[in-house]
């Protein structure tokens, strides 16, 4: 989005971010692993054109439950951060998991900013017919810099038309609601935009042709304890033998831990607190302040510092691990 020549391009870009990660998604619907309090997961990507980008989440809330996440491109001068707030309503035969919080991309280099909204996420035949999840409701992509929003709406099938993961869409600018694009097609396959100006219709985004980069991450024995997969290693490992009885076990045995140190904290009077993020206003931000933006070398020292609490003569040794083990 960075490279793009002006703001309307850039912010198509931005639209075509968010669209294309939607598909990324497990396969077939199934009992999550709830996220317990203080959980984090980091990892690292590196990109063809040599640049790297960082990501850090962490669970910051049980009840109600909340997970921060901090992504940055210090490269490519692009910075991520938000919070994402589900809660549950049943259906009768689905359950509607309402994605609350939101989503900030900053472009520090030219003066930009985009807040995202979620839409909300469905999964059908929890007591009868086929299990399946939905993405449905209308979420949004704004930039005030640019006067442009771009509403999205994520359609559900009915029973007799329609069709699975469809999406429709509209760029307008937030004066005039003037509509500049149009966008359609499937989030799990093709989606096209249309300049309303020219009438020329062309692929945003063809969810069968991108590439996935593989994320960089430490082996679980250089993980925290509290580090996601190593946390749960023992209970997907029995999943993956099929194991259920062994799995349960060790999904209660983590939760009865969490009661446990929870019960510690309300006796000894200490409040818990995030190790990456801090809440300002019923918001959840990256403790990391004063980023370098303009020297992206020294930026990108300064997040290795926070996702890693190293000192730089540290990190290189650090890196032998990100470089061995990697896992999708």
């Amino acid at each position: 989005a960075t490279k793009a020549p002006n703001p309307e391009e850039r912010f198509v870009e931005v639209v075509k971010y968010y669209l294309s990660g939607w598909h990324i998604r497990p396969k077939g619907v199934k009992k999550p692993y709830n996220p317990v309090l203080g959980e984090f997961f980091r990892c690292q990507w590196k990109f063809d054109d040599h640049t790297e980008a960082f990501y850090t989440a962490e669970q910051v809330s049980h009840h109600p439950p909340v997970s921060a996440y901090f992504y940055a491109n210090p490269e490519h001068g692009i910075y991520i951060s938000g919070d994402l707030r589900p809660k549950s309503r049943f259906l009768g035969n689905s359950v509607a998991m309402v994605l609350e919080g939101g989503s900030t991309i900053e472009l520090p280099f030219l003066g930009e900013t985009y807040q995202i909204t979620y839409p909300n996420m469905y999964a059908r035949g929890i007591l009868f017919g086929t299990m399946m999840l939905e993405l449905g409701e209308v979420a949004t992509v704004q930039c005030n810099q640019a006067n442009l929003v771009c509403e999205v709406e994520f359609k559900t099938k009915g029973f007799f038309t329609g069709s699975y993961n469809a999406v429709g869409g509209k760029i307008k600018r937030i004066s005039n609601g003037e509509v500049l694009y149009d966008i359609t097609g499937h989030w799990t396959d093709i989606m096209y935009i249309t300049n309303c100006r020219t009438g020329d219709t062309r692929v945003l985004f063809d969810a069968n042709k991108a590439p996935l980069i593989p994320k960089l991450v430490p082996s679980e024995q250089d993980q925290d304890d509290m580090e996601s997969r190593r946390l749960w290693s023992k209970v997907t490992t029995a999943l993956r033998q099929r194991d259920l009885d062994t799995a349960t076990t060790e999904k209660l045995r983590i939760e009865e831990l969490q009661r446990e140190l929870r019960r510690d904290r309300e006796m000894e009077g200490v409040e818990w607190r995030s190790r990456y993020f801090t809440e300002h206003n019923d918001r959840w931000s990256a403790k990391l302040t004063d980023v370098d933006v303009k020297n992206p070398q020294h930026a990108i020292q300064q997040i290795k510092q926070y996702m890693y609490r190293t000192s730089v003569s540290d990190i290189a040794n650090h890196r032998q691990s990100l470089d061995g083990p990697q896992h999708q």
